[in-house]
């Protein structure tokens, strides 16, 4: 089983930041891209960003571009999701996932996930 850690989520007021980290604990990123992933509640699965395994690509969905930014550390096996001008629509459950080859934001090209970390966004 290959599977994904997130940690960073929480609460924060509306115009406010949090910064997402993404982990595995028993294999190397260093050749997957990685995309995020969230989900609130009554809603579908959605993709937020990607970056390839060596930061020479990434992408974001439109509803995030200008606020969130991703990057990645391979030498420490991490991913990051800065998150800045956080807005009540953005509260979900966040997800990290790995793609053997290229980067999208399609859930379907992911094959290891983690479990998720709640963020949630206050008026």
């Amino acid at each position: 089983q290959l599977q994904l850690v997130e940690f960073g989520g929480g609460l924060v007021q509306s115009g406010g930041s949090l910064s997402l980290s993404c982990t595995a604990s028993d294999f190397s990123l260093d050749y997957y891209a990685i995309g995020w992933f969230r989900q609130a509640p009554g809603k579908e699965r959605e993709g937020v960003s990607w970056i390839s395994h060596s930061s020479s690509s990434l992408n974001y969905a439109d509803s995030v571009k200008g606020r969130f930014t991703i990057s990645r550390d391979n030498d420490k096996n991490m991913v990051y999701l800065q998150m800045n001008n956080l807005k009540p629509e953005d509260t979900a459950v966040y997800y990290c996932a790995a793609a053997p080859a290229i980067g999208t934001l399609d859930e379907n090209s992911y094959d290891y996930w983690g479990l998720g970390t709640q963020v949630t966004v206050s008026a």
